[in-house]
């Protein structure tokens, strides 16, 4: 079977090539564009991968420069102030996932898949690292009959920054939005910087000091669990296994309590864990979403709507996946 071209917008970055290196790894013949402003970095990453060719996006026009080519995908790697991507794809029923935006900056997206929601798939991928939470944290939720709490923190590795796309990522979300949102006791509250401060173990024992973050899985997580108080944090420092003497990873601890089926209390604590850091992780995550959209994995191509990642991709799939990647979900003792 043949398949059309799938689009990295900014696949010469960090994520991009490692999400372009995971679908070739996967599916060999499917040919990649890797798009970006400059060629030569482009190309360098196309001439790696083969069956893939570097285009230059412009932002500016209707078609992004691309001409009338058949696209299969378009998947975007940076903040995407013009939307261009999403107009392109949107106009022409394309699946399109992002994962730069920030919580505040759904609207205009939604706006314009609400205009034609029939027209294609579109996954607003800004969940931290990409399903890696939602998925585990949905996973660990089936022992609960009634999730009443979710914390999540997640540890970076303070050698595991990513690129400059990611750097201008989290500028942008911290100079527009000082305040963090939490789901508290029912109702979403924002919190002040200050207040929204936490500390959580990480997964030797390790206290970290953790900013809040105003995540999309807070109000992903609070819908399908239909849980009272979720919060989302964020520490830097010294990862587990860098701590233990081997090399930097990435952890997601998550924290549930609620009632389990026989109507008893219940507290249950655990990790994600990632050997390649955090760059790897959202990897994996954009290249089964791509897998799912384009019916890559030879099932039915994903229907037309609006989606994060936790209902697009298979989650037995996505967990044997991480784990084929060294990847782990960890059981912790409830700190």
């Amino acid at each position: 079977m043949s398949f059309s071209p799938i689009l990295l917008m900014g696949g010469s970055g960090e994520i991009g090539r490692l999400t372009a290196k995971a679908l070739r790894l996967h599916h060999p013949d499917v040919p990649l564009l890797i798009g970006g402003r400059s060629q030569s970095k482009a190309q360098e990453v196309a001439s790696v991968l083969g069956n893939a060719e570097a285009v230059i996006i412009d932002s500016h026009a209707e078609d992004l420069g691309l001409g009338d080519r058949r696209i299969g995908a378009v998947a975007v790697f940076y903040g995407d102030e013009r939307l261009s991507g999403l107009r392109y794809a949107h106009a022409r029923g394309i699946p399109h996932l992002s994962i730069s935006s920030g919580i505040y900056e759904i609207a205009p997206e939604v706006a314009i898949h609400m205009q034609r929601p029939d027209a294609a798939a579109m996954v607003l991928g800004y969940e931290w690292l990409v399903g890696a939470t939602t998925i585990s944290t949905l996973a660990f939720a089936e022992a609960f009959a009634r999730v009443e709490t979710i914390r999540i923190g997640a540890l970076v590795d303070d050698e595991d920054q990513g690129g400059p796309a990611v750097a201008e990522d989290f500028e942008r979300l911290a100079t527009v939005m000082p305040s963090v949102l939490a789901r508290s006791d029912g109702a979403y509250v924002w919190r002040s910087s200050e207040d929204a401060g936490c500390a959580f173990q990480a997964t030797d024992g390790t206290v970290i000091d953790a900013a809040g973050f105003s995540s999309i899985d807070i109000a992903g997580l609070a819908a399908v669990t239909g849980a009272r108080d979720v919060s989302f944090a964020i520490g830097t420092g010294v990862s587990s296994s860098r701590r233990a003497g081997g090399a930097k990873s990435t952890e997601i601890i998550i924290e549930l309590t609620g009632i389990d089926g026989a109507g008893a209390s219940l507290r249950r604590r655990h990790a994600v864990f990632h050997p390649g850091g955090a760059a790897p992780l959202t990897a994996l995550g954009v290249s089964m979403l791509l897998e799912r959209l384009t019916g890559l994995d030879g099932k039915p191509a994903t229907r037309p709507g609006l989606f994060f990642p936790y209902q697009v991709v298979d989650h037995a799939a996505y967990l044997a996946r991480l784990e084929q990647e060294g990847g782990r979900l960890l059981t912790l003792p409830f700190a």
